[in-house]
């Protein structure tokens, strides 16, 4: 779980050097404000906030798939057949609140340790003496899933309405077992298996904390491997969807993936994947809001390039898996109100580029330690970590458990923000003048209409929004205390509770006035912004 942008890329990301260690709002303030006085923030500044005028234009060709927006969990968590099934009724409310026609990914470093157990008689396979070390971020142990865990997610499935991409084991899975696996998962789940994924963070195998493969370990070796398990599953299951290679962050593979796997499967390989985590570790100093919440012109090339390797190959390009830190999440942060803004323009961002899909991993906290040899290095740094450990995964979406219940985190409102443009053409946006802090994103939906989602990720600073529509328009709020609350957050007035549909209480209504829409936008806040009747092009 590495993300794209590595720690040497940080100043270039942010222009800061002089970074205090922990995401404080303290320290999160001092940033924003050295980031003022390098003049990047051109916009019209004053005590009554940012003024800025957004202008739309042309949309795109293709829609966002409504099942854009997925949810990534640990292959460990099916040792639990009761997590997804059919009687976990929270659970099911709480992901077709996030989305009616969602995907669901099983996979992470625990998918390369996970075993299929057919029958009681089985042995498992011996455990990598690589894997027993300290420095080891694998799994230590090895985890079995039972036909009875694949039967129940198909119930769970049935009840969500929602699909799966599921990781079969390259890292220490055989072909004839992972063909097995593969046979019974396509025969149980039918049209809900959306593919197969062979392998995680491959191209990991070979570093220190990893181990799964020796120095010289390359991607002509990778494929090798992955042809012979591949080719293994298709003899069992003939109308296998596979795709791959669910990079951590080497563009470099998804590109040489999107080039030679249709060429040995023809029809079989339907989408490119890979990872992203924004910021980490955890423990760095180097981890804060203010680089959270900055921009990252490594994930613009990296997307740049596996889009356009996916499309040339006919193929759709998925971010299977990814978050706001690895290596579990940063209390205080991944947890907080600036995961939310962060989420929603992450996803936003990766629909312009045409990606097919989000899918942010996350998870009970047992089953992230497991999948990271027994470390969460979250867990130690504040008191409230702890607390909040006991719930779930600084990251995950969903926190609880069927004993505790379950919660939606903050950054589940960012994923359900982004949701609402799916189904729509993205629509070209610019701002005047450009503003560092703030971006906004629009599509037109199947009907005609438009919405525009605008973030403003400004800790101090207001906005004043003009929109130039000669239409009105009905405003949402995404809004919490500040960016580093952990509750408090709430979309248009509502917040999303388990076993309750989720409604907006609070909509305003917006009149245009000489060809205008206006609008504040307190500081660290989001807006969505409806125009049923369409919005005019501008330029």
């Amino acid at each position: 779980m590495i993300k794209y942008l590595a720690q040497t890329d940080y100043i270039a990301k942010c222009q800061l050097s002089d970074r205090k260690p922990g995401p404080t709002r303290r320290s999160l303030i001092a940033s924003l404000c050295a980031l003022a006085a390098l003049k990047t923030l051109p916009a019209i500044a004053s005590e009554n906030g940012a003024r800025v005028t957004l202008s739309l234009g042309a949309a795109a060709s293709k829609a966002i798939p409504l099942n854009y927006v997925g949810l990534s969990y640990e292959t460990s968590q099916l040792a639990d057949p009761d997590f997804f099934a059919a009687d976990n009724p929270e659970l099911i409310s709480l992901f077709r609140a996030l989305n009616p026609s969602g995907v669901l990914r099983i996979g992470g470093n625990s998918s390369e340790f996970c075993w299929w157990k057919a029958k009681p008689s089985d042995r498992p396979p011996e455990m990598p003496a690589s894997a027993h070390s300290d420095d080891n971020w694998m799994p230590q142990s090895i985890t079995a899933v039972e036909p009875v865990a694949i039967n129940r997610l198909a119930g769970f499935l049935d009840a969500t309405e929602w699909q799966v991409i599921y990781g079969l084991n390259l890292g220490t899975g055989t072909p004839a077992r992972d063909a097995e696996e593969a046979s019974y998962v396509a025969k149980t789940l039918g049209s809900r298996l959306l593919f197969f994924q062979i392998g995680n963070e491959p191209e990991y195998y070979r570093d220190p904390n990893n181990r799964l493969r020796g120095p010289d370990w390359d991607f002509d070796k990778y494929f090798a491997e992955w042809i012979a398990l591949a080719q293994a599953v298709i003899e069992r299951v003939p109308d296998a969807r596979l795709g791959g290679p669910d990079v951590g962050s080497n563009a470099d593979w998804v590109v040489r993936f999107a080039e030679e796997a249709p060429k040995h499967f023809p029809g079989r390989i339907v989408a490119c994947t890979g990872h992203y985590y924004a910021e980490g570790p955890p423990d760095s100093p180097q981890t804060t809001v203010a680089r959270l919440l900055g921009p990252d012109p490594k994930l613009d090339e990296n997307l740049a390039r596996s889009t356009q390797a996916a499309a040339h190959a006919n193929l759709q390009y998925r971010m299977t898996e990814g978050n706001s830190c690895y290596r579990g999440g940063m209390p205080g942060m991944s947890n907080a109100f600036c995961a939310a803004l962060w989420a929603a323009e992450f996803m936003l961002k990766l629909a312009s580029y045409g990606a097919a899909g989000v899918n942010l991993h996350g998870g009970g906290t047992k089953q992230i330690r497991l999948s990271l040899g027994g470390h969460l290095p979250g867990e130690g740094l504040t008191p409230e970590g702890k607390a909040a450990a006991a719930q779930g995964s600084f990251y995950t979406p969903i926190a609880g458990s069927r004993e505790s219940g379950f919660i939606a985190r903050p950054v589940f409102y960012g994923m359900k923000v982004a949701g609402l443009l799916a189904g729509g053409r993205m629509r070209s946006i610019s701002f005047d003048p450009p503003l560092m802090q703030s971006t906004a994103w629009a599509a037109e939906m199947t009907d005609g209409s438009t919405r525009v989602i605008v973030l403003n990720k400004d800790p101090q600073q207001r906005m004043n929004l003009e929109i130039r529509s000669t239409r009105a328009a009905r405003l949402w709020r995404l809004q919490a205390p500040d960016l580093t609350a952990t509750s408090g957050v709430s979309l248009a007035g509502a917040t999303i509770e388990v076993g309750h549909e989720w409604k907006p209480k609070e909509e305003e209504h917006l009149p245009s006035r000489v060809g205008k829409v206006q609008a504040i936008l307190p500081h660290a806040s989001a807006a969505v912004l409806f125009f049923d009747h369409g919005l005019d092009e501008v330029g």
